[in-house]
């Protein structure tokens, strides 16, 4: 279903910010996350012009770019290359909004590229005209403007990373109560990416949505992994089998290492790329750094691949097998990983903590030198199982290093009633 276009407001004030005053800005993030739909509503507000980059030859990239530019470009004699194309920009007597998407597509096809728009940009005439050159590859558009060593290193006035939308917005776009376990646990499934969104019903139950994205005939998101590391120009076989034990349950690198039957040190270079992809993240111990700890774990960033790893792949065979309550079971499971991401993502600077003998959800560092400790359950919690779980918490974290460093501290518990709270907090994407 078409959905209202919700929020973005940073993200728009940021594109407004450079067309008053002309230049580049480089827009990047994940496929599906919404960087068209932003980029077309803010353009169409301000009538500026827009293409979207084809993979093909350079000849007719730059056909299909003149293609939808041409009827707003005075130009009599078309250009046959990128430098003609900026002189034609130029010529236009009037200062420009301009987007060119999926800029990849086109350095893909000629290197050369980002030599011209560099030079265009120091010697531009119309010197309020402004360039967007938005991208779906995180590590493409960081090796483009972020290298050093690129010839478009330091030219843009604003990079800006399209991100995830918070639970707030999807319940906002999808008209769903946000204080709902079934509204969250359907969150979990989609994540923050507003193109996923569109298959959300509210009539749906979270089983039968689970069912529509993965499990049924023809589902919408059955190759989707394929399709993201494909994006992000990672060579899909040997990723995809890591991200395969890392779904099922590997989280330590020497456990995915076991599970891979390779050496440790053969994946030190996937994990960078999928971490650069920000398809995986790398967790330490809440207060480590990577120099003072070897405690390391890498998860599954995004939710809806983790449900992909997690559930789809190792049940899809007999799924059609399981019962209604354990599908249901398994999608619980699912969420109840998810709340607890958004539950540590409301505290800054949070992270979990973990050392032999003992595992905290959520640790942070509060005002006056106060530590919160807190526990993450996805359930909601009688009285008396509540005042159980803090006293739990409380021996727990009495054992563990951190006790002996903090005494001020906050312990705290976080069951499904929270959402309200969780959905209170303005999105700020």
């Amino acid at each position: 279903m078409e959905l209202p276009f919700v929020n973005r407001r940073h993200e728009l004030a940021e594109l407004d910010a450079v067309v008053r005053t002309g230049g580049l800005l480089v827009l990047f993030g994940r496929r599906r996350v919404g960087k068209t739909r932003l980029l077309t509503q803010w353009l169409r507000a301000r009538k500026g012009l827009y293409s979207q980059a084809i993979e093909a030859t350079a000849e007719v990239q730059l056909g299909q770019v003149l293609a939808d530019l041409g009827p707003a470009l005075d130009a009599p004699v078309a250009p046959r290359t990128w430098v003609e194309f900026f002189d034609v920009l130029d010529r236009q007597g009037r200062p420009l909004t301009l987007c060119l998407d999926e800029f990849p597509y086109l350095v893909a096809a000629d290197p050369s590229l980002p030599s011209v728009v560099q030079r265009w940009l120091d010697h531009r005439k119309q010197k309020g005209t402004a360039l967007v050159l938005a991208g779906s590859s995180t590590r493409m558009m960081n090796d483009l403007f972020l290298n050093r060593g690129a010839a478009l290193y330091g030219r843009a006035k604003k990079l800006l990373h399209v991100e995830a939308m918070s639970y707030r917005a999807f319940c906002d776009a999808c008209r769903l109560n946000p204080s709902s376990a079934d509204s969250f646990t359907r969150f979990s499934l989609v994540g923050g990416v507003p193109k996923y969104w569109e298959w959300v019903q509210k009539s749906q139950s979270p089983l039968e949505l689970a069912e529509t994205l993965f499990f049924g005939t023809s589902p919408a998101l059955e190759f989707e992994p394929a399709r993201l590391l494909r994006d992000e120009g990672v060579a899909t076989s040997g990723a995809q089998a890591l991200l395969e034990v890392v779904g099922r349950g590997a989280e330590r690198p020497s456990e995915i290492a076991a599970r891979l039957g390779t050496a440790q040190t053969n994946l030190s270079r996937q994990f960078q790329v999928l971490l650069d992809a920000g398809v995986l993240e790398r967790q330490l111990p809440w207060g480590e750094s990577l120099r003072s700890t070897k405690r390391t774990s890498y998860r599954l960033a995004d939710p809806t691949l983790r449900f992909w790893f997690r559930v789809y792949s190792p049940h899809r065979t007999r799924w059609a097998s399981l019962s209604t309550p354990q599908k249901e079971q398994l999608v619980s499971q699912h969420a109840a990983s998810v709340f607890e991401d958004q539950v540590r993502a409301f505290f800054p600077g949070a992270g979990r903590y973990w050392e032999p003998g003992v595992e905290l959800d959520v640790v942070a560092e509060e005002r006056e030198g106060r530590l919160l400790v807190g526990e993450v359950k996805w359930a909601r919690l009688s009285k008396r199982d509540r005042s159980r779980a803090l006293a739990d918490l409380e021996a727990r974290f009495s054992t563990c290093a951190l006790a002996t460093k903090w005494t001020g501290r906050r312990i705290e518990l976080f069951d499904s009633s929270w959402l309200a709270t969780l959905a209170a907090k303005p999105p700020s994407k």
